[in-house]
């Protein structure tokens, strides 16, 4: 059994190695995939167009503008003089956000009294304007506090300042959050598409007839179709999750070996969702187009891109369902905080089933589709 298993493997190898152009999809479109995911995919936002309607002019409101243009997130493009060219601005999409400063803003901050500035943001997209808010808020309360301690040093009461410690992502780079999410849905798709795609391109040339009149058995036929793309996989999980710490410096915290264990689990049940889309796909344009059917579904339920917290209720508990939710945590957990089993063993055993309950289905599928 193992010496016929060994010789479909060899033979699946140098099918699909045969085409040269099948080296580009299967090792260097995982890379580019990175790159090009891990950094368009980000939740930083720099460089945000900013308008400013200074009524005040005065050293102080100057001082103050200065300070929104001293760090990357904003670019200062317009002055304006009057609050319709805001709305004009806005309307074009030319500015994100715009600041108006009063008239009585040093003469308020010379007296202690409180003052106000007005801020208007886009909220076309509302995460963004989530964001630039957030940034612009951030900035306001730096300035508050360093006038407060400029303009009451002799005050007889405490001020309270937070001190916060970032663990894992210390510079808060969403690179290193998408990075290991990004990992995840590339595996997802390459392991999946091949497998499907493979299969069907046999059925579609003819060769899948030749094995199955062949005194090879069903098992041995689908360990000898899969066991090679599940090679690829690892090999693919290896070279991005090296990529991902050359390029975007993600770190890697945990063991590479435990990662390398839960990612066969991971496998086995892409695998066996690509051969089960094999034995409906009469093509392999067909097989392409029900692989993504399955992948854009598990990628928005993931996890990787937008939180579950955040998501209705019921559709928190339809995410349970979804193996690349479980398996993104496990890699996010050992590659940024260095989990290991005990941490991560809820998430190992739900993918320990499903791929189990995948490979019992798809191989009675193949068997029947074989027959």
């Amino acid at each position: 059994m193992l010496r016929t298993i060994l010789h479909i493997v060899r033979k699946e190898f140098i099918q699909t190695f045969r085409d040269k152009r099948m080296l580009l999809p299967i090792f260097g479109a995982p890379i580019i995939q990175l790159i090009l995911f891990g950094y368009a995919v980000t939740t930083d936002i720099k460089h945000i167009s900013l308008a400013v309607l200074d009524y005040s002019k005065t050293i102080e409101s100057r001082h103050f503008i200065s300070l929104l243009t001293q760090t990357e997130y904003f670019d200062l493009n317009f002055h304006l003089d009057s609050p319709k060219e805001i709305d004009s601005l806005l309307e074009k999409g030319r500015i994100k956000a715009a600041v108006v400063i009063p008239y009585e803003f040093e003469k308020n901050l010379r007296e202690g009294e409180k003052t106000s500035l007005q801020v208007l943001v886009d909220g076309a997209d509302a995460n963004t304007a989530t964001i630039v808010q957030n940034y612009l808020f951030q900035i306001i309360a730096q300035y508050s506090q360093k006038i407060f301690l400029e303009l009451m040093p002799q005050r007889v009461f405490g001020l309270i300042t937070p001190q916060p410690s970032i663990w894992y992502n210390p510079n808060l780079k969403s690179s290193v959050f998408m990075v290991p999410g990004i990992i995840c849905l590339i595996l997802l798709i390459t392991t999946l598409v091949l497998t499907a795609m493979g299969i069907t391109r046999e059925r579609e040339i003819g060769t899948l007839e030749q094995l199955i009149v062949s005194p090879i058995k069903a098992i041995e036929l689908m360990l000898g179709k899969t066991i090679p793309f599940m090679i690829i996989g690892f090999c693919d999980i290896i070279l991005i999750t090296l990529a991902g710490k050359i390029v975007f410096d993600v770190p890697i915290r945990g063991n590479i070996f435990f990662l390398l264990g839960v990612s066969f689990l991971f496998i086995l049940t892409t695998l066996s969702l690509g051969l089960l889309i094999s034995t409906i796909s009469r093509t392999q344009q067909q097989a392409m187009m029900t692989s993504f059917f399955f992948a854009m579904p598990a990628m928005l339920l993931s996890g990787i891109f937008s939180p579950i917290d955040s998501m209705p209720k019921i559709i928190q508990y339809l995410t349970l369902l979804n193996p690349l939710r479980h398996f993104g945590k496990v890699v996010r957990g050992i590659l940024l905080k260095g989990n290991n089993f005990s941490d991560l063993w809820p998430q190992v055993l739900v993918l320990f089933v499903f791929g189990v309950l995948a490979m019992v289905l798809s191989s009675l599928r193949f068997r029947k589709y074989l027959g």
